[in-house]
């Protein structure tokens, strides 16, 4: 299994929009590009100082090929689509992929 993590930052007014986009929409098109490799999401998010409201969102496919193939030639690459940047106040460019190795559902 690899997860991609990617942080994101929005106002509070702009939280729950952001949050409706990315799970009814966002993530609908990242399993669509991936097919059958796409094992699901998480969306986490903490206020900060109570003007800004911080999201991570975790990722997660069964190979690197999976990865490569949502991500294209730069898996790397943020996947932050127009409707998203117009709530973020700012957000990672980049993210990260690690390889899980070792886990356990409760």
């Amino acid at each position: 299994m690899i997860i991609r993590i990617w942080h994101g930052w929005t106002t509070p007014e702009n939280a729950e929009e952001y949050e409706r986009l990315v799970v009814e929409e966002n993530y609908e098109t990242i399993a669509e590009r991936t097919g059958d490799g796409y094992r699901g999401f998480e969306i986490a998010r903490r206020e900060q100082d109570g003007d800004e409201i911080k999201y991570v969102t975790i990722t997660r496919f069964d190979s690197w090929e999976a990865v490569e193939e949502f991500g294209g030639e730069n898996p790397e690459e943020a996947y932050v689509p127009p409707k998203a940047r117009e709530l973020l106040t700012d957000y990672d460019e980049r993210v990260e992929h690690y390889e899980v190795r070792d886990g356990e559902e409760i």
